[in-house]
């Protein structure tokens, strides 16, 4: 069975990095084809321009400080999507209070809450503030869809016996929210990095991935704003891939205890 297992993790790597190649080929026949690195440079430019970062020190300090603004919008959003999400899901009254807000955030652009932002916090604030608001309607309905659907029979076991609220609510409503919350947990920091280097782009903080980005731009280097955009989703697929590990080793310890 682990050897089953393990072939099949083997395939679909595999498989992946074909669809890397085949990706990475099709970029250099259509910047062959095109012929301006302007417009598209060829994997090997970027890939140049990309290693040039690497080793550079002012690439290291900007790629700290975008993820202390994606920590903290991504804490933020946790907290405060997990309070109101749990609350909301306990309360159908809560849930119609903050109705409203929610689908206002949701529907309001990424561009002008950044812009909006801009008027009211300096430069470094505004992407985490940005970041949160986006993040957090994620975070809040995945937490109230698992705590709202607890199993109701479960539910109506408990009350029939008095099983004390307390008991309740963290013997049965929290582990059927385990999984939301992780799923809820893993999008919102995906979308925090996208909004927090889109916020940076903006509002020009010292030491951003966004404004490395920036600066590319305005110096026309192609090359550059594609390698800044590289470094950009390899630290977010970076992170989703450290959250997802830390998920499954304290499930283990946790099933483990309790085995």
């Amino acid at each position: 069975m682990p050897e089953a297992r393990l072939g099949a993790t083997a395939g679909r790597f595999a498989t992946g990095l074909l669809g890397v190649g085949a990706a990475l080929l099709a970029w250099k026949l259509a910047a062959g084809a095109i012929a301006s690195p302007l417009i598209l440079p060829p994997p090997g430019e970027v890939l140049a321009v990309f290693w040039r970062l690497l080793s550079s020190a002012p690439f290291w300090r900007a790629v700290l400080g975008t993820f202390g603004r994606v920590a903290a919008a991504f804490a933020l959003s946790i907290l405060a999507g997990t309070a109101t999400g749990t609350a909301s899901g306990l309360s159908p009254r809560v849930k119609d209070f903050l109705a409203p807000l929610l689908t206002t955030i949701r529907a309001t652009p990424v561009l002008a809450l950044i812009l909006v932002a801009m008027f009211w916090l300096p430069s470094s604030g505004v992407p985490v503030f940005t970041a949160f608001l986006m993040a957090y309607p994620v975070m809040h309905t995945s937490v109230h869809s698992g705590i709202a659907e607890t199993d109701r029979e479960l539910i109506e076991m408990a009350s029939v016996f008095k099983v004390p609220a307390r008991v309740r609510f963290f013997k049965l409503r929290l582990p059927s929210a385990e999984t939301h919350f992780l799923a809820g947990a893993k999008n919102a920091l995906g979308m925090c990095w996208k909004v927090v280097v889109a916020g940076e782009v903006l509002s020009q903080p010292a030491r951003a991935l966004g404004t490395g980005l920036q600066d590319s731009r305005l110096s026309l280097d192609t090359a550059g704003v594609l390698a800044w955009a590289a470094a950009t989703v390899l630290l977010c697929g970076t992170s989703e891939f450290a959250l997802g590990l830390a998920a499954r080793s304290a499930a283990k310890r946790r099933h483990g205890g309790a085995a």
